[in-house]
């Protein structure tokens, strides 16, 4: 058999599972809005999408709340993280010398690790109190600690390895030659960084933020454990919320029973589903622009 048969063979061979891999997707989607059709059929999606009220007993599904609560600690979260962990990937990148990159950098690859729960309890022990008994009070306000600010918290500590980590590796992508001729003609070193290295790897680091949000989006347990779990639209980051990914995994398996319930918990995960795609696509895109103009 010649080599280019060889080829032939093994790119077909290949091309089965990255198509496999692809249509997951649709798959996916497909499956939930056929287990959503119920609930759409019954309550017009802007209803669904627009309402405040969430009744299921009474047949009144407003999904209002947990779009809040899902926008809010997810919002809040980046807010927090992505700064935090922008300033750190360039200290590790440009500043750190090499043993203590080399202490700094396992540890944080461990913190990616630390299963969800872990990050829960240790919210509920640290995280809630101190929100309950000192910041709550600092602001004037009270609070029971189960709140956006703990959720987000929390959420933001989870996603800082991996925004640390990747943001780390695009500025390495940075070639060293375009760092030397910045610091040649009498930039400083924060010059070089501000200008050459971060406007260098803005794409990449665009596409970190994306990947964090989606990271952000969707995670649930710790987030539960520590957002006060109340279907109602937050006012302050001192208020309990419901995020979405809370209300499935809460829900779920008693749910089941009731049909239209089971459905609204279909057309929940399908919601998170559709955004994560979009958000995703939209940034695709913005990248593809960058790319270009660049």
């Amino acid at each position: 058999m010649d080599r280019e048969r060889r080829d032939r063979i093994v790119n077909h061979v290949l091309f089965v599972p990255a198509i496999l891999s692809s249509v997951v997707l649709f798959v996916m989607a497909g499956i939930l809005l056929l287990k959503s059709e119920q609930i759409l059929s019954i309550t017009p999606l802007l209803s669904l999408l627009l309402s405040s009220s969430w009744r299921p007993l009474a047949g009144q599904f407003g999904f209002l709340p947990f779009i809040m609560g899902t926008i809010w600690v997810t919002g809040l979260a980046m807010a927090i993280s992505i700064p935090v962990s922008l300033l750190s990937a360039i200290y590790l990148s440009e500043y750190a010398h090499a043993k203590v990159r080399g202490v700094i950098q396992p540890l944080i690859d461990l913190l990616a690790g630390v299963p969800s729960v872990v990050y829960g309890l240790f919210g509920i022990l640290l995280i809630v109190p101190l929100i309950k008994e000192q910041v709550a009070p600092f602001f004037g306000t009270t609070s029971s600690g189960y709140c956006v600010l703990a959720g987000g918290l929390i959420l933001a500590i989870m996603v800082f390895p991996i925004l640390i980590s990747l943001t780390f590796e695009v500025l390495r992508t940075v070639p060293l030659e375009m760092r030397e001729a910045s610091l040649g003609i009498g930039a400083t070193r924060w010059e070089t960084i501000k200008h050459v290295v971060l406007r260098k790897a803005s794409p990449g680091i665009l596409a970190v933020i994306i990947l964090g949000f989606s990271r952000a989006f969707g995670e649930t347990m710790a987030v539960l454990m520590v957002v006060g779990n109340v279907a109602r639209v937050p006012g302050s980051v001192f208020d309990p919320a419901y995020p979405l990914p809370a209300l499935i995994a809460n829900n779920y398996g008693e749910m089941m029973s009731i049909p239209v319930y089971d459905s609204a918990l279909m057309f929940a995960a399908l919601l998170l589903l559709v955004v994560v795609v979009i958000f995703n696509v939209a940034a695709r895109l913005v990248l593809l622009r960058l790319r270009a103009v660049g």
